[in-house]
């Protein structure tokens, strides 16, 4: 099973949580369309073009360091994706409240796992859990 080291994990949350902040601060909704390329490339390429993994990559020590599931960290940030096309589509409809509901919902999930619990590993469990019962009854 392939791994990902948790600095390029954090490296990536950190980016989406600035990215974030910067959009409700100056209310510049470009900015999420921005973040959207970063995470739908990095998700494309695995992360090894992910521009937050490759600007703190020279800077970040990853020998002897947490690592996390390919296939975790590929949920997760399918869940990012997922929540910046729905905040994009809704600030291009113009729905701005539900475009940074969405952004916020982001913003939660990357905050809360940079202070160091996973709300998408915990979704990831549930699904998987959810996936075995079914294959089983």
């Amino acid at each position: 099973m392939r791994e990902n080291p948790m600095p390029y994990i954090k490296a990536n949350q950190t980016g989406i949580v600035v990215l974030l902040i910067l959009t409700a601060v100056f209310r510049q909704p470009w900015l999420l369309a921005a973040l959207w390329l970063i995470e739908v490339v990095g998700l494309a390429t695995s992360g090894k073009w992910n521009l937050f993994v490759r600007i703190a990559k020279p800077f970040l020590r990853t020998e002897g360091r947490e690592t996390q599931a390919e296939v975790l960290t590929r949920f997760n940030n399918s869940l990012a994706v997922l929540f910046l096309t729905l905040s994009l589509l809704f600030f291009a409809l113009g729905w701005t409240a539900a475009g940074y509901v969405f952004a916020a919902f982001l913003f939660i999930a990357a905050g809360v796992a940079l202070l160091g619990y996973c709300i998408g590993c915990t979704l990831y469990f549930q699904y998987k859990q959810l996936k075995h019962r079914l294959s089983h009854s």
